[in-house]
């Protein structure tokens, strides 16, 4: 006698369609809610960490999820070549002493400092290096009597910028490069972190050649 087995009824075959039907939704609603999440935690992280302040749990999540994302690799280029450090490349994202005046994208000023005294320049250099290591978001790759290599990383998402300073003793003058790894646009980032450390070295400089403040 062949084998008969139960059938299911039409109620019975539509229940269980509205079943899955209610776990596709679910899911759905699960994948919107992480969505949501993820972009609340990206607008209460989107505010600026103070200098030395510990970052924001909703930073410190965004940059454990999307950091090893966004790192990027290192650059081969990187160093310097024929006494100069390298150009930038067309995107403007980088900035560099070593772009021409007239490239307004690329071109920045070189750091100065008084070559006339041998000990106030090497200090000079120290202080530089002090202000880089100090900095936020700031692994110190390299650091040479000539030559620093810096990556700063975003506190938010994780992008990573290599940030190169090389003492043209001949020049008696700093060149420096600071470049984005991903990207086309970097907002105008790297230029406004050469400003800044190109501030405070000034500073820097100014008290030291009259710790007492007098004109």
């Amino acid at each position: 006698m062949a084998r008969q087995f139960p059938q299911q009824c039409p109620q019975q075959r539509r229940g269980r369609g509205g079943a899955g039907r209610r776990r596709l939704w679910q899911r759905g609603g699960l994948l919107v809610a992480i969505a949501v999440g993820c972009w609340s935690l990206l607008v209460a992280g989107a505010g600026a960490t103070p200098i030395g302040a510990a970052p924001s749990p909703s930073t410190a999540v965004m940059a454990s999820l999307f950091g090893p994302l966004f790192a990027g690799q290192r650059p081969n280029s990187l160093g310097v070549h024929d006494g100069q450090l390298s150009a930038c490349p067309p995107s403007p994202n980088c900035v560099s002493t070593t772009a021409a005046p007239t490239d307004l994208s690329h071109a920045i000023a070189p750091l100065t400092y008084d070559a006339a005294d041998g000990a106030a320049a090497d200090q000079a250099w120290q202080t530089l290096t002090a202000l880089v290591q100090d900095s936020e978001g700031v692994t110190l790759v390299t650091a040479t009597e000539d030559y620093l290599y810096a990556e700063f990383t975003t506190p938010l998402m994780g992008f990573v910028d290599d940030v190169e300073f090389h003492r043209d003793r001949a020049a008696s003058e700093i060149q420096v490069r600071s470049a984005s790894r991903l990207g086309e646009s970097d907002l105008g980032l790297n230029r406004q972190r050469i400003e800044r450390i190109r501030g405070q070295f000034e500073r820097q400089q100014r008290l030291s050649a009259n710790p007492l403040g007098h004109p």
